[in-house]
């Protein structure tokens, strides 16, 4: 009890771990801040590479790259992206616009006539989740589908043994020539460039409709409606008012 104020004050300024006062200004009956702005870096952290100061060589694996140009004569005459679906965007404000899915429904390929395990490998993009609401959406799909599988040369795995979904030993000879001479003709690089997915301008979005191929209608058709309506509405009413009407009549007669 006899500590003064000021050995208090020095005490806390002599700790090393507390900052100078006034630093941080003391606000209410809570504890004093001591912060910790930065962390052992040496602690947290793992460099694999040559230090400056060391001779020895870098830790990790060797990685040896070939350049693309030594590379893309292994390389097969396949393109370097996958076939995608014309879907609708979401939302009434873009839904009018058709834009790249994320890959065809189960629906589509079957009408297309491809196993679903094996699109993923010859380049078309599959998606499990997505549904079909529309007949639209599907026709348009599966014709995509088939313009490709129309375009698509599949090697067989092995040289020489060609199975059922292959394609022809002449198509397959046509397309290795051409590559061996180095030429691109006819090979497709890019299938979103191939297979474009193009929206319809305003000009051709909007069309005339004239009265005369118009649907005709039945006549009054809105009015029996109504009728209709009105007639299941009051149907236990109209019952009930009957009813009663017989049970007064049948009282008064006795």
């Amino acid at each position: 009890m006899g500590t003064s104020f000021s050995a208090v004050k020095e005490d806390l300024t002599s700790n090393p771990r507390r900052p100078a006062p006034g630093l941080f200004p003391i606000r209410h009956h809570g504890a004093f801040p001591i912060p910790t702005w930065k962390k052992n870096m040496k602690d947290s952290t793992c460099d694999q590479a040559q230090q400056p100061d060391s001779e020895e060589p870098p830790a990790g694996r060797t990685v040896v790259v070939r350049p693309v140009s030594l590379r893309r004569p292994l390389l097969p005459p396949r393109p370097v992206d996958k076939l995608r679906p014309v879907v609708r965007c979401p939302t009434v404000k873009y839904n009018r616009r058709v834009r790249a899915g994320r890959g065809f429904t189960l629906a589509e390929l079957k009408e297309a006539g491809i196993p679903k395990k094996l699109a993923p490998t010859v380049g078309i993009s599959v998606d499990h989740r997505r549904t079909n609401y529309s007949k639209e959406s599907l026709v348009a799909n599966v014709a995509r589908l088939q313009d490709y599988k129309a375009r698509l040369i599949l090697f067989p795995r092995k040289s020489g043994q060609f199975k059922k979904l292959d394609s022809s030993p002449e198509d397959v000879k046509a397309a290795k020539a051409t590559v061996a001479e180095g030429k691109r003709d006819g090979i497709i690089t890019r299938v979103d460039a191939t297979f474009p997915i193009n929206n319809t301008t305003p000009a051709e979005a909007v069309t005339e409709v004239k009265r005369d191929a118009l649907p005709k209608g039945e006549e009054a058709a809105y009015r029996r409606l109504r009728d209709a309506r009105a007639e299941a509405r009051y149907q236990g009413a109209r019952e009930k008012r009957a009813r009663t009407k017989a049970e007064d009549e049948a009282n008064a007669k006795k």
